[in-house]
């Protein structure tokens, strides 16, 4: 008998314990989390290469600048006369650039999610032409999106546990590492190589996301020098930074990894991990004006890719409080990082002023996707249908402008289609090369649309494909294709840009037409280097943290 009650005393003090960490697990995965972040550093003083003192005498090629924002919406800019709150947040250094050279009216994003996009604008590529086909994440990640839901639900995500046998090795061993693995191809070109050898000074700064496996890092793939990190996100403030005004979505699992898994730091050149001093943003402009100054005298490239206005939600207190209109606190942390990255792209653009190296500076700016659906704010890709991981506008068609005094002329519009593979050639271009002849660019050179030197489109067809989801653009038809729903959505974008009339049943031979064009684009791809170990459903009419309802229009997202 004494056995006997002991063991159920054993069994009681399990269960209590086992409630407990249910209950507490948040927590408990939190404890864990930071318990693996890697060791960071102090900050470490940044020093640059310093060009020639003097500039040389005679003309010389102009520098680029390349601004890449991350998750930014269509609608959280005041370019188009909206903005976020209704225009509570004006933007005008990013206006400017649209204002001041050509606005890329329909600008297109290599994909829906961050890394493809960002390997397409480093190629002149589809990332899917090299198997890049999904954004690099931990298994941690892709385990807890793939599998948490909330309650009532209409649709559940999927975590493909069989795959995991099929990643690239060293891929899902324990630690922040692991993730670098996930990279594009060594042997791919990349737009830093070939402005390095034209005789530019290459420098990359903020988000990489690229992977890091031997032979990917930045300053392997033609950098000269670069400060940022490698994953996909970072921390913009230590969390309970005394600057740091947090907002945080209790329902998102994507917001509940990146919390308690984010370290707050950089590495330049491939350095130790050390921290960054003060708001990430600011950091990252601060680096980029010493930069722009010390090489004010030579040739050079800067790709400026923050990690705003990506989640985590962190805004400085000094750009909160700047908002006190704006009474949602969500919604105010979010426009308070707008304001700062918007400030932060006008010192960088003073600087190039302030050197007297804007006349001769090709600026672009765009984002790396639409803005993201699962910060809960609705009308961040306004008047667009569709969030980041969604094909539908929302997703895909960001704000995209080019300035370049002198050879572009102010107040340009151009309404055809252009694309972030298009940004390679026309900067290689600007430089005064171009490809080599044996490299497959799905990229055109914009110079002679945006000048008037070329008529009509730059591109008749554009693809996209993410797993068993897949897009075609073709002229002004647009096809979706999802096998996971088994559903197609047809588009005639010049009538309908805002996608809200699907076609495809009173367009039988236009569908058709449309299904053998994707299947034919489809065809050129390659197989992904690892397999997409998650499935989720993304509702296409509102942004998460509301519920879902039978009837309503969903995709599914392959990552």
């Amino acid at each position: 008998m004494r056995v006997l009650a002991w063991l159920g005393g054993i069994a009681l003090v399990l269960a209590a314990i086992l409630g407990v960490a249910v209950m507490n697990r948040e927590a408990i995965f939190m404890m864990i989390a930071h318990s693996q972040l890697p060791h960071v550093e102090p900050n470490h003083e940044v020093t640059w290469a310093e060009g020639p003192a003097a500039a040389p005498a005679g003309p010389r090629p102009p520098n680029i600048v390349v601004i890449l924002a991350d998750d930014m919406g269509y609608n959280d800019i005041t370019f188009n006369g909206g903005g976020i709150a209704g225009g509570a947040v004006p933007t005008p250094n990013i206006d400017s650039i649209g204002h001041e050279g050509v606005d890329l009216a329909n600008g297109y994003d290599g994909n829906a999610t961050c890394a493809p996009s960002r390997a397409a604008i480093m190629t002149g590529r589809y990332a899917t032409r090299f198997g890049f086909e999904f954004t690099p994440a931990p298994v941690a990640f892709e385990r807890m999106v793939g599998t948490e839901s909330q309650p009532g639900d209409v649709v559940a995500p999927r975590f493909f546990k069989d795959r995991l046998k099929d990643m690239p090795p060293g891929a899902t061993r324990p630690g922040v590492n692991a993730v670098n693995m996930l990279a594009v191809p060594p042997g791919e070109t990349f737009i830093g190589s070939v402005l390095k050898a034209r005789g530019y000074h290459t420098i990359h700064f903020g988000k990489w996301h690229l992977g890091a496996a031997p032979g990917t890092r930045p300053e392997e793939k033609g950098f000269d020098e670069s400060l940022g990190f490698m994953a996909g996100a970072s921390m913009y403030l230590p969390e309970k930074d005394p600057d740091s005004e947090n907002s945080k979505q209790t329902w998102d699992p994507i917001d509940r990894f990146l919390w308690p898994n984010l370290p707050y730091m950089v590495q330049f050149n491939g350095s130790k991990m050390f921290a960054p001093r003060g708001y990430m943003t600011d950091y990252l402009a601060d680096e980029a004006v010493k930069s722009i100054k010390a090489n004010r005298n030579r040739p050079f490239f800067i790709y400026f890719a923050p990690n705003a206005i990506h989640t985590p939600l962190q805004a400085k207190k000094e750009d909160y409080d700047a908002l006190p209109q704006i009474h949602d606190h969500r919604l105010r942390v979010y426009g308070a990082m707008m304001r700062n990255l918007d400030r932060n792209v006008g010192r960088i653009l003073q600087t190039l002023k302030d050197e007297g190296l804007d006349k001769n500076t090709l600026v672009i700016f765009t984002s790396d996707n639409g803005g993201a659906g699962y910060i809960g704010l609705p009308d961040v890709n306004k008047p667009y249908r569709g969030w980041k991981a969604t094909f539908f506008e929302g997703g895909i068609h960001s704000p995209f402008f080019m300035r370049w005094p002198g050879v572009i002329q102010p107040g340009t519009k151009f309404a055809y289609p252009v694309a972030h593979v298009d940004i390679f050639p026309t900067a290689l271009a600007a430089a005064g090369g171009a490809a080599p002849a044996n490299l497959k660019l799905d990229g055109v050179n914009l110079l002679p649309f945006v000048t008037g030197k070329a008529q009509g489109r730059p591109h008749q067809t554009l693809y996209w494909r993410s797993g068993q989801y897949k897009v075609v653009l073709d002229g002004d038809w647009k096809l979706q294709s999802s096998d996971a729903v088994k559903k197609v959505w047809l588009y005639n974008l010049a009538a309908d840009p805002t996608e809200q009339h699907d076609l495809s049943r009173s367009q039988p031979e236009k569908l058709q037409a449309m299904k053998t064009l994707l299947a034919a684009q489809d065809a050129q791809m390659v197989k992904p280097l690892w397999p997409s170990l998650l499935q989720g459903p993304i509702f296409v009419d509102h942004p998460s943290g509301r519920p879902q309802k039978r009837g309503e229009e969903y995709i599914m997202w392959d990552n």
